[in-house]
């Protein structure tokens, strides 16, 4: 790695570009209802910089993968994402909605950036040796970030205003663009792959991930894990303006399932559980399916407890799918397994918040209730089999 880069840099510039990441969806969810008034047009703001990510990452992920210095790359698409942010909160109660939800969608193709595009420089920052440790730090980035930013769009849009939250969002993220600039270059250039058409390597980053099982498998379940984390999402402010007070309020339940998760992971980091990660991606969907059942109930105790289940479910899951990937993925395809992999759980997250936002405005309890079996669902469909019979081949 270039002299004065340390894993050090890389987790404190991932920890502030994804909560600003973090924060943005919130405060955008919020900027959106105070300016529209409407729990529809502010969850279809949030699908729309959300939803595009399945054609942002891929594409990004190949771009990685062909680049002598990808750090530079994924510094532009930082910089590009957070003024998109701006753009939006320009244009948002002076444009027309027609104008400003292509805005978002726009703006959300760079989105994968901000996770796998991170993630996939990681074993060139931590040699081998290093790489589990530093995985299980980089996932740990995460849950600060997502401790972090719900705390800050809730409280900075109850002190100043939910627009003041989301331009912070786009600060944070912008902080960050430096470090990922001096990220390590390539070190052995793949030469083949750069002059392969961009479609051609597009096509092998997801032959992948659909053809080897555990990797499929494990991206099935985390991507219906981030659909039902969706409806929860759109449903958060309607919790919190019945049950704590006030909509901003609700938000800051995320901070609560940070702190559950950033718990859960600092306890398996010490007592490891004897079971391979691609169980633990599993068992973790199922723990998180728990969490809106509970919400259901329609009880500010069971809420609490609800927030707790999050996390417990949600933080060693995401852990154990680094690790998947990481051990699935060639390392000339290793950017596009990342990016592919977060674009498909963000636009189920998007899907889920686009789904929820109406039918939370009929019914909160039946969506809460639709979540759960969403991430339930996920978890059972492919029972102890994999997508295809073949023998798993190992990454390189």
């Amino acid at each position: 790695m270039p002299k004065g880069y340390s894993l050090r840099f890389y987790l404190a510039a991932a920890t502030a570009a994804r909560a600003g990441d973090e924060m943005s969806g919130p405060a955008l969810l919020l900027a959106g209802l105070a300016v529209t008034g409407s729990t529809t047009d502010a969850s279809a703001l949030l699908a729309g910089i959300t939803v595009s990510a399945a054609v942002g990452g891929p594409l990004l992920g190949a771009l990685l993968d062909r680049a002598e210095r990808p750090g530079r790359l994924l510094a532009g698409a930082l910089a590009l994402y957070a003024t998109g942010l701006m753009v939006i909160l320009a244009g948002l109660g002076r444009l027309p909605m027609a104008c400003t939800l292509p805005l978002a969608v726009l703006t959300g193709l760079l989105g994968p950036a901000l996770s796998g595009g991170w993630t996939a420089q990681l074993p060139r920052v931590a040699a081998d040796a290093r790489l589990p440790r530093a995985n299980a730090l980089d996932a740990m980035t995460f849950g600060v970030a997502s401790l972090a930013g719900p705390a800050l769009a809730g409280g900075v849009a109850e002190l100043l205003g939910a627009s003041t939250a989301l331009a912070l969002a786009a600060a944070l993220i912008t902080a960050a663009v430096p470090t990922a600039w001096r990220l390590p270059a390539r070190a052995v250039p793949d030469r083949d792959s750069r002059r392969a058409p961009v479609a051609a390597a597009l096509a092998a980053g997801f032959r992948v991930v659909l053809r080897r099982p555990l990797l499929a498998r494990a991206t099935l379940v985390s991507v219906a894990s981030c659909a039902a984390q969706g409806m929860l999402t759109a449903c958060v402010p309607l919790l919190g303006a019945q049950w704590l007070g006030a909509a901003g309020h609700g938000v800051l339940l995320f901070s609560g399932a940070a702190v559950s998760a950033l718990a859960a992971n600092a306890v398996l980091a010490r007592r490891p559980l004897p079971v391979a990660p691609d169980t633990v991606v599993r068992a973790g969907a199922l723990v998180q399916a728990v969490a809106p059942a509970l919400a259901a109930t329609g009880r500010p105790v069971a809420l609490v407890a609800a927030v707790v289940v999050l996390g417990i479910g949600e933080g060693p899951q995401l852990t154990a799918l680094f690790a998947v990937r990481h051990r699935e993925a060639p390392e000339h395809l290793r950017g596009q397994v990342f990016t592919t992999g977060a674009s498909l759980k963000i636009t189920a997250f998007a899907l889920g918040v686009a789904v929820a936002g109406p039918l939370a405005a009929w019914s909160l309890p039946g969506t809460l209730t639709l979540a759960a079996g969403t991430a339930a669902g996920g978890a059972l469909a492919l029972g102890g089999k994999a997508f295809d019979g073949r023998p798993r081949r190992r990454g390189g």
